[in-house]
C-alpha cells in the first residue's frame, strides 16, 4: 500500500515557487536499509507492537538499481511484515512526495517485487486474513513428509542452554523431497527469506529431485489446538558417486531470527550427520559455510571424533611429538598430519570429508597439549605450516585447485572442469605478490586461526565437563 503524505503548504505560496527558476540539487538517493524496515509476525497482534522480531537483511541495497539506490522519494519509509505462519508479505510504502532530481523516480514495488514475488500482497486485509486461512498451512505442508528421528546427546554446545534443550525437545525434523509441488510451493514462499537472511544466496531448482529440504518443525498448543511452525531448515543436494552411491553437501540452512542462537542450526546439522551415516552416503559436505556456520560444524564434528576410537592413537602420537618440548630443526616444517588410513576411517564412518577432519584435527592436538602454554609456540608453527602450505603451495611455488567452465548443453552453472594448478599457475587464495606483505598476510590468518582453535576447544571442553 502506498501513501502521500498531504502538505499544508499555503497554495499561494507554492505558485509563486512555481515562477522561480533556478537549479535543483541532484538526487543523491538514499539507501534501502536506510528506509525500509522489516519485521517477522506470528499474529495480527504482533503487527505495529513494539516488542515484534525485526530482521536485518545482509544487503537489502543491491536489490534497487545499478547503483543501489532509491531515487525521487522525499521522507520515504517503507514497512514489511513477514508472516511467520503463511510467510506472505505486506509492505506500507510512505513518502512526502516525489519528484526527478536526475536520477528517475525508482519503481518500489517492482524493486520488492524481486525479493518477495508472488509472496506480496497488495492489501493489508489481505495479509491479515492469512493468519487465519493459512494458519495450517506448515502442518498440511509436512504431512506428505518423512519424520526424522535424531540420536540426540541432550547436551549443549555453541551458545545454546538449557531452556533453549527443553525447546528443542518439541521440535522435529522433516525430510521432504523438492520437485513435487507441494514441496516446490513451500520453498518458493521461503525464497524472500534466503535472500535476506543467506548472504550470497541464490534459490535452488525446485523442480529437480535431487534436492532435498529439512524442516525443523516446532510443536505448539493454544485454545485452537496443536499448531505447527516452520523454525528452520536445510537445503540439501544428493550428488551421485560411482558406482551405486551418493554424496550429501549442504547448500542452504536457515534458521529464523527469533529462533537463532538457541541450539537449532546445531540440532539439524546432527540429524544430517545421522541421515549421512544411517544412509551410508559417501560423505557429507557444506558448500562454502560462512564463518558462523563453521563454527557451529566444527563444535559438533569435534566432539564426535573426541569419542572415535579408531583415530585415538594417530591422536596421541601426533600429540607427544609436541608434548616432547621444542621441535627440533628436522622437524621446522612439520605439519603433523593424520595417516591417511585415519583420515579414510573418518570419512567411512561419520561422513567428514578431509577437508573438515583437518580442520577439526588441529582442534584435536590443541585440546591434548598438557600444558597449553608450554607447547603453544610449537602448536602456533604447526597452524603456520599446515597454512601456508594450503595458500602458498609445497615450498611456496605450487598453486591450490583451479575451476574453469566448459561449454555443455546442461546447467552451465553444473558445467565446469577442476584440476590442481602447476608451478607458476594462479592460486584461488589471494596473496600480494610482495614476499614482506605476504608473511604479514599469513601471520594475520595463522593468529585468526589460532583463536578460533581456541574457541571451539573451550566449547567442546565445556561439553565433555
Amino acid at each position: 500500500m502506498v501513501h502521500k503524505q498531504q502538505s499544508s503548504t499555503d497554495p499561494n505560496n507554492e505558485s509563486k515557487k512555481r515562477r522561480r527558476v533556478g537549479f535543483s540539487n541532484v538526487d543523491a538517493g538514499v539507501e534501502a536499509k536506510d528506509c525500509i524496515k522489516i519485521f517477522l509476525v506470528s499474529s495480527k497482534e504482533e503487527i505495529g507492537a513494539s516488542d515484534c522480531c525485526t530482521i536485518t537483511p545482509v544487503d537489502l541495497n543491491s536489490f534497487f538499481d545499478d547503483d543501489e539506490k532509491i531515487y525521487g522519494y522525499q521522507g520515504l519509509e517503507i514497512t514489511i511484515w513477514i508472516s511467520s505462519i503463511s510467510f506472505h508479505a505486506f509492505a506500507d510504502i510512505t513518502f512526502q512526495g516525489t519528484s526527478d532530481g536526475g536520477k528517475g523516480i525508482t519503481d518500489l514495488r517492482s524493486a520488492l517485487q524481486t525479493i518477495f514475488a508472488e509472496t506480496l500482497l497488495e492489501s493489508k486485509d489481505e495479509f491479515l486474513r492469512t493468519f487465519s486461512t493459512d494458519n495450517n498451512y506448515i502442518r498440511s505442508t509436512v504431512s506428505s513428509g518423512q519424520i526424522l528421528q535424531h540420536k540426540a546427546s541432550n547436551q549443549s554446545i555453541c551458545d545454546s542452554d538449557s531452556h533453549s534443550e527443553a525447546a528443542i525437545s518439541n521440535a522435529e525434523v522433516v525430510r521432504m523431497v523438492v520437485g513435487n509441488r507441494v514441496t516446490g510451493h513451500l520453498y518458493s514462499r521461503l525464497i524472500p527469506l534466503v535472500l535476506l537472511l543467506v548472504d550470497g544466496s541464490s534459490p535452488i531448482d525446485v523442480t529437480d529431485p535431487r534436492w532435498e529440504l529439512y524442516l525443523m518443525i516446532q510443536k505448539k498448543s493454544d485454545q485452537q489446538g496443536e499448531m505447527q511452525r516452520l523454525i528452520g531448515f536445510t537445503a540439501v543436494y544428493r550428488f551421485y558417486h560411482y558406482p551405486d552411491g551418493s554424496r550429501l553437501r549442504l547448500s542452504q540452512i536457515l534458521v529464523l531470527p527469533p529462533y537463532q542462537h538457541k541450539g537449532y542450526g546445531r540440532y539439524l546439522l546432527e540429524v544430517l550427520n545421522d541421515v549421512a551415516i544411517s544412509e551410508n552416503v559417501f560423505d557429507l559436505t557444506v558448500e562454502e559455510p560462512l564463518d558462523h556456520l563453521q563454527h557451529v560444524r566444527s563444535c559438533v564434528d569435534t566432539v564426535r571424533l573426541l569419542v572415535f576410537e579408531p583415530i585415538q592413537q594417530a591422536i596421541s602420537s601426533a600429540v607427544s611429538i609436541l608434548n616432547q618440548g621444542k621441535l627440533s630443526k628436522k622437524l621446522l616444517n612439520v605439519r603433523l598430519m593424520p595417516p591417511s588410513s585415519t583420515v579414510e576411517d573418518v570419512r567411512k564412518s561419520l561422513k567428514i570429508n578431509k577437508k573438515q577432519f583437518l580442520q577439526c584435527w588441529e582442534i584435536l592436538i590443541y585440546l591434548g597439549l598438557k600444558p597449553v602454554d608450554k607447547h603453544m609456540e610449537d602448536f602456533v608453527r604447526v597452524v603456520s605450516n599446515r597454512m601456508k602450505y594450503d595458500v602458498l603451495g609445497k615450498d611456496s611455488e605450487t598453486a591450490g585447485k583451479r575451476l574453469i567452465e566448459v561449454p555443455s548443453d546442461y546447467d552451465p552453472e553444473m558445467s565446469f572442469v577442476m584440476f590442481r594448478a602447476g608451478a607458476g599457475e594462479s592460486s584461488t587464495v589471494q596473496m600480494d605478490d610482495d614476499q614482506t606483505n605476504q608473511e604479514e598476510q599469513l601471520l594475520k590468518l595463522v593468529a585468526q586461526r589460532v583463536e578460533e582453535i581456541k574457541l571451539i576447544a573451550e566449547k567442546v571442553t565445556l561439553h565433555r565437563a
